[in-house]
């Protein structure tokens, strides 16, 4: 009854994208209001639509229906009840119409909260988002259905007597429910990790949530109304899209860390990079924004950013899902590809093609022209250059070259992460510096004189800073550098609220607390942004430390026997082979951990022996300092090899993560002024 129920409303989903399609661009066309109310009632049913077939795959996945070609893929009975539920993303099938799901949720809510403010772009826009819509669905549907069931031909010659089918053919018989329990293949391992229950969804709704600016921008350009209307319109879904996919960026890392075993959080992986790609144009995008909004200008640069923010995110599904590189993210090689790379391809040089007509038409000139160089427009350019620059980069490091090598020289060319850092390195400590710069200059025009003033106090505490790092025995000049740059970034943003509050006391007599709280209600956006940068700097210092400064070693212990580190040693004590409640066998080493003559851990290094693969997993123990982290690579009784690592400040990169998130709430969150403002600010005003 699930399958009935999950493949028809998987295609009365698909028939009211493809109607609202219709109804909204027709009515747009002639101007008729009934059309356009009749295609925005469509859309708003897609959810419900995808909401029920959604439901019913779970339902399938939770009650153990093994008939489903896909619950049998990715659950077994050992399965826990919570893997259960992730397994609606665990592999390609479940993945699609997940993916569907929130992009009929986004559509909605976009519709609802701006149906009246933006009427004139709403018809368009509803069209653009359901042709995305339209086209995931029409995946799951026609390509990679979730509610395909096996079934038995008797009649059929013995290698074509198992098929799998939406449909019940006829003369078909359905698998006793032992066979099907038996067989069943499970999750894949590296997915079963707390991390994949938050960090898959994560990236999902930053990737569907670019779709909503990229529909109000491609409906500026169709309606012809090219104001600030389609930024403000989304411009928190912006911020909505962007924190998604922070927050889906750091808990990948975090997975990496945890389950891969390899002591860090990032390889430079092509599917980690085909996330971080639309990460680094909606970045660029957010910012560029600004400038349309308080100067008119850019607003060429910033639909093509937008554009190029959609784009990132239908190549990186299509890389993901087609087989065309090869990772342990990714997903196995399929038929999605090609309509993936044509949907993609087709869109982007219809978006592309718009934007040149309104252009050549003269539609997209900006009211003002750049006053100098040292202009906070300016240097936000400037700071966009670069996260173009390293978007340029790490596309052609992933996927440029590798796939142009194997096209026309017919050699599989793979880039490390060596020549990634190689590259992109001198990028970040540009973007760190005009992170610093960009907040001291002022809108319009900036002397010399006035931002060589205002450099004087994030410089001198930088140089105090570094002075006192070095004197502490951090020798190594290539760390002090970059702790520099990174650490005026952070004073700078520091200073900035700190004189904004300063002012507020000055004008209105507000203790410290009360300043701080008003300067955040009265500007949420910028310092927001402020403490957004505060969490990308604390990230870049624990980025530099545990990477210049890790130490790894690898020994073969006795039981007893105990080997130093640093001032750490590793005593084996003993090996635990045990099993699992989901069936799975575990070899456990038992280790201490002391320092400094005392204990201050113990911790179980394990092997998880699963039939697809053995997972080695982490001990760890962890202080702000550092994380002590330990792997069992073999092992018995009597001797196991370890491969020990320790990562100098690793968990300011999570606790960065943090503050980027807390920061970008404060700047999306609705702004409710306070009810006695008070005058603004010169330091707020700038």
């Amino acid at each position: 009854m699930l399958a009935e129920i999950g493949l028809a409303s998987l295609t009365l989903a698909f028939a009211l994208a493809v109607y609202a399609i219709a109804a909204t661009a027709c009515g747009a066309r002639r101007s008729s209001a009934g059309l356009v109310l009749s295609g925005r009632n469509a859309a708003l049913l897609t959810f419900p639509a995808a909401l029920l077939a959604t439901s019913a795959l779970v339902g399938a996945l939770m009650t153990e229906q093994y008939q489903f070609a896909y619950v049998y893929s990715v659950t077994d009975p050992q399965t826990p009840a919570l893997y259960r539920f992730t397994a609606l993303w665990g592999s390609q099938k479940g993945s699609l119409l997940l993916w569907s799901l929130l992009m009929s949720a986004f559509t909605s809510a976009a519709i609802g909260l701006n149906w009246r403010a933006e009427r004139r772009l709403m018809p368009y826009a509803i069209a653009f988002m359901m042709a995305t819509l339209a086209f995931f669905l029409g995946l799951s549907l026609f390509v990679e259905n979730p509610f395909e069931r096996w079934w038995i031909l008797p009649d059929a010659p013995p290698a074509e007597q198992v098929v799998s089918t939406a449909l019940i053919p006829p003369g078909a018989i359905a698998p006793t429910e032992a066979n099907l329990r038996a067989g069943a293949e499970g999750l894949n391992p590296l997915l079963r990790h707390f991390g994949m229950v938050i960090h898959p969804p994560m990236l999902y709704l930053g990737f569907v949530g670019f779709t909503i600016p990229f529909a109000f921008a491609m409906s500026a350009l169709a309606s012809g109304d090219l104001s600030t209307g389609w930024i403000k319109a989304t411009r928190r879904w912006s911020l909505i899209a962007w924190i998604c996919l922070s927050i889906g960026l750091i808990l990948g890392g975090r997975w990496a860390y945890d389950v891969l075993g390899w002591g860090g959080y990032w390889g430079w992986d092509p599917v980690e990079n085909a996330a971080f790609l639309p990460w680094l144009v909606g970045t660029a995008f957010i910012h560029s924004v600004m400038i349309q909004e308080k100067r008119g200008m850019l607003k060429l640069w910033n639909m093509a950013l937008v554009i190029a923010s959609f784009s990132a995110v239908m190549f990186g599904a299509f890389a993901t899902r087609s087989g065309v590189i090869e990772s342990v993210h990714s997903f196995a090689r399929s038929e999605v590809g090609f309509p993936m790379l044509a949907f993609w391809a087709a869109l982007t040089l219809v978006a592309l093609a718009m934007l040149l007509w309104r252009w050549r038409q003269g539609e997209l000139r900006d009211e003002r022209q750049f006053a100098n160089l040292l202009s906070r427009e300016s240097l936000f350019v400037l700071n966009n250059v670069v996260f173009i620059a390293l978007f340029l980069a790490i596309f052609w490091g992933s996927f440029g070259l590798p796939i142009t090598s194997e096209l026309l020289l017919g050699k599989e060319v793979t880039v490390g992460a060596a020549t990634f850092e190689f590259y992109v390195v001198p990028l970040f400590i540009a973007m760190y510096v005009l992170m610093g710069v960009a907040p001291l200059s002022a809108w319009g025009a900036t002397s010399l004189r006035r931002l060589g003033a205002a450099l004087k106090l994030p410089l001198g505490l930088t140089i105090a800073s570094i002075a006192a790092i070095a004197l502490s025995g951090t020798g190594i000049a290539v760390a002090l550098f970059g702790y520099g740059v990174v650490v005026f970034a952070a004073y700078v943003a520091l200073i900035e609220i700190y004189r904004g509050a300063a002012a507020r006391r000055r004008a209105l007599g507000e203790g410290w607390l009360r300043a701080v709280s008003a300067l955040f209600r009265r500007n949420q956006r910028r310092y927001g942004g402020y403490i957004v940068h505060l969490g990308v700097t604390v990230i870049g210092i624990g980025v530099i430390a545990s990477t210049v400064f890790q130490t790894e070693t690898q020994h073969t212990l006795a039981r007893g026997e105990a080997i130093a580190v640093q001032d750490y040693a590793l005593r084996y004590d003993d090996f635990i082979r045990a099993q699992a409640v989901d069936g799975r066998m575990m070899n456990i080493a038992a280790v201490t951990v002391f320092r400094a003559g005392g204990e201050i851990a113990r911790l179980r290094p394990r092997i998880d022996d699963y039939p697809q693969l053995p997972m080695k997993i982490a001990g760890a123990h962890s202080t702000l300092e550092n994380d002590f982290y330990v792997l069992l690579m073999s092992g018995d009784r009597e001797r196991a090899t370890f491969r020990i690592y320790i990562n100098p400040l690793v968990n300011l990169v999570w606790w960065g993560g943090i503050l980027l998130v807390i920061g970008t709430v404060i700047a999306a969150y609705p702004k409710v002024a306070p009810a006695s403002a008070g005058p603004k600010s010169e330091a707020e005003a700038t």
